[in-house]
């Protein structure tokens, strides 16, 4: 399988085998964006058994597109390609808060009943919600 390299724009690689498809629909991608997309899922990985990856020409991540990810794929790394080259590579990180961003899976949390600027803090690999005061796991909060 051969996939083109990409001019100007974003690979995302390693991400967790299956999410790839979640990771573009998190982004914003769907069919009617206009730019070249590849989405290559179940690869063999020398990490992991099998890796998803992504590759978007002419997009760059900022870094609220880059937090979404993490909570996707805490593993994934993202590449930044200029002119046909890697220009920067870094791995993602979990925040160390999230803001206005994500939904409380607490159906009992005020913030799913009553408008309320969402706030989760890290605690260790997981979030607190700052309302209901429950903890989840990153993927529960997209």
């Amino acid at each position: 399988m051969q996939v083109d390299i990409i001019e100007n724009g974003t690979v995302i690689d390693h991400i967790k085998a299956g999410m790839g498809s979640r990771v573009l629909e998190l982004l914003g991608i769907d069919k009617d964006f206009d730019n070249r997309v590849a989405l290559v899922m179940r690869v063999i990985s020398k990490r992991r058994e099998k890796k998803d990856i992504v590759k978007i020409e002419g997009m760059f991540l900022d870094e609220e597109k880059i937090n979404v990810v993490s909570l996707v794929s805490p593993n994934a790394t993202i590449n930044l390609i200029k002119n046909g080259k890697v220009a920067e590579k870094r791995k993602v990180e979990l925040p160390t808060k999230l803001e206005n961003f994500g939904k409380c899976p607490n159906p009992i949390c005020i913030t799913n009943h009553e408008y309320s600027k969402m706030l989760f803090t890290k605690e260790g690999e997981r979030y607190r919600c700052k309302y209901c005061e429950r903890l989840f796991e990153p993927s529960e909060l997209i």
